[in-house]
């Protein structure tokens, strides 16, 4: 699935959620599971996950309706970027997902995600605050939560997150 390294490191593989019964409304898409996430097998559960909640609330969206996933399914040693391989190795898994589930909005939370959707020279600065059609679905490119904590409270990433999770939520309404 992941390759020796990612294989090797890992407790459990993160699928990823999505609601019971029915299409989601959106898709939720990180970089790859933390430590809480590869403990628990479920995805933004830690710390990351916490703040992703309170902001999605914030922005009047509802995590019970959405597919949280992740690009890479297992994670990295020490915590590190996903390796281009990597993510090739993976990139079927959510591919095939996204066709299963088929949201209509899918959220890049972070560069890895953002490269991901739009290509490997993707500057997250020049592409958030509005949606990008990918596959016949709008992608929204934003920060990753963990950047939110990294730079505190009153950062730019937590702003431009709730600003970003806002405007998605009324994109659906």
């Amino acid at each position: 699935l992941a390759g020796p390294e990612l294989a090797a490191a890992r407790r459990h593989v993160v699928v990823g959620d999505a609601p019971a019964g029915g299409r989601p409304r959106l898709a939720l898409v990180g970089e790859a599971p933390g430590a809480t996430e590869d403990e628990t097998g479920r995805p933004f559960v830690g710390r990351s996950g916490a703040l992703l909640d309170q902001l999605l609330a914030e922005a009047g969206l509802d995590r019970a309706g959405a597919a949280v996933l992740n690009v890479v399914k297992c994670r990295p040693p020490g915590n590190r970027t996903p390796k281009a391989p990597e993510v090739a190795r993976c990139s079927g898994w959510l591919r095939r997902q996204l066709e299963l589930l088929d949201p209509p909005v899918v959220v890049a939370l972070g560069l890895s995600a953002a490269k991901w959707f739009l290509g490997p020279r993707t500057v997250l600065a020049q592409v958030r605050a509005r949606p990008h059609l990918v596959d016949g679905r709008a992608v929204w490119a934003t920060y990753h939560p963990s950047a939110a904590i990294r730079f505190g409270p009153n950062g730019a990433p937590r702003a431009g997150l709730l600003a970003d999770l806002t405007a998605v939520a009324g994109s659906l309404s």
